[in-house]
């Protein structure tokens, strides 16, 4: 298994984010995790990433504890995370965005005189990063200039240049047209095959076609887990946050 977590709480006073969350997560898959605003779903990432620390419970990847491991010592070890904001540096070309994650990953020291972009042995790096999402004919293009989904495709790219095992995606879809939707979908699609992706997402009819686990967090705990065929059959999903379209 490459993602376990186990008994997961985290309380911020007295209101709880996330109350004795298990689930896991295999090589290959993609685990969608939906649930209502407010249900825990990017307090629970952050305590897998190493953002947050949990009150109690583990979070193991590739079969060790990680629960007391830093951001930083949980990305070496290849979890990498996308957030529902972009975290790009818009005066950088795409290319020079993805150099900088390598930079970070090699730990070679930043230049500010001396972009990362034009360091040839970060180049091809970061140039298949953005092949794998298919931007390397934008690699000259100031992210500020790129289109929403662009850029949605340059943070994945970002994440992917930290040669992660698991993708951590926090709505990756968010702000984006049906046709930048549906290109990222076929991405995260073809991706699957080499990557664990655990992923948020509002767009149902994106998490069904992606999915092939579904994990249903309410009110910070875990109410469903199953394959897309046993999650649109719940009552108690269907009644608390599909509806009767969602869930037809």
């Amino acid at each position: 298994m490459l993602l376990e977590l186990r008994h997961l709480r985290k309380a911020f006073g007295g209101l709880v984010g996330t109350d004795d969350v298990s689930l896991d997560l295999r090589q290959g898959e993609i685990h969608a995790l939906i649930g209502p605003n407010g249900a825990g779903k990017t307090t629970l990432i952050h305590q897998i990433s190493g953002t947050l620390a949990p009150d109690s419970g583990q979070v193991v990847f590739a079969g060790e504890d990680v629960t007391r491991l830093s951001l930083a010592r949980r990305a070496r070890r290849g979890l990498a995370r996308s957030f529902q904001i972009t975290s790009i540096v818009p005066g950088f070309s795409a290319l020079e965005n993805v150099a900088l994650a390598v930079q970070a990953r090699s730990g070679s020291s930043f230049r500010f005189f001396r972009p990362a972009g034009n360091e040839a042995t970060l180049n091809g790096q970061a140039m298949e990063a953005l092949a794998e999402v298919g931007l390397e004919r934008r690699a000259a293009v100031p992210a500020s200039v790129l289109s929403h989904g662009e850029k949605r495709q340059l943070e994945l790219a970002i994440a992917l240049a930290m040669r992660p095992r698991l993708l951590l995606l926090d709505e990756p879809l968010a702000g984006t047209g049906a046709e930048e939707a549906e290109r990222l979908m076929r991405i995260l699609g073809g991706l699957r095959a080499r990557y664990g992706i655990l992923l948020i997402e509002h767009d149902m009819p994106a998490v069904f076609a992606l999915a092939d686990r579904i994990s249903v967090l309410a009110q910070g705990r875990v109410i469903a887990s199953g394959t897309r065929e046993e999650i649109r059959a719940n009552p108690i999903v269907r009644d608390a946050y599909l509806g009767e379209d969602e869930a037809a």
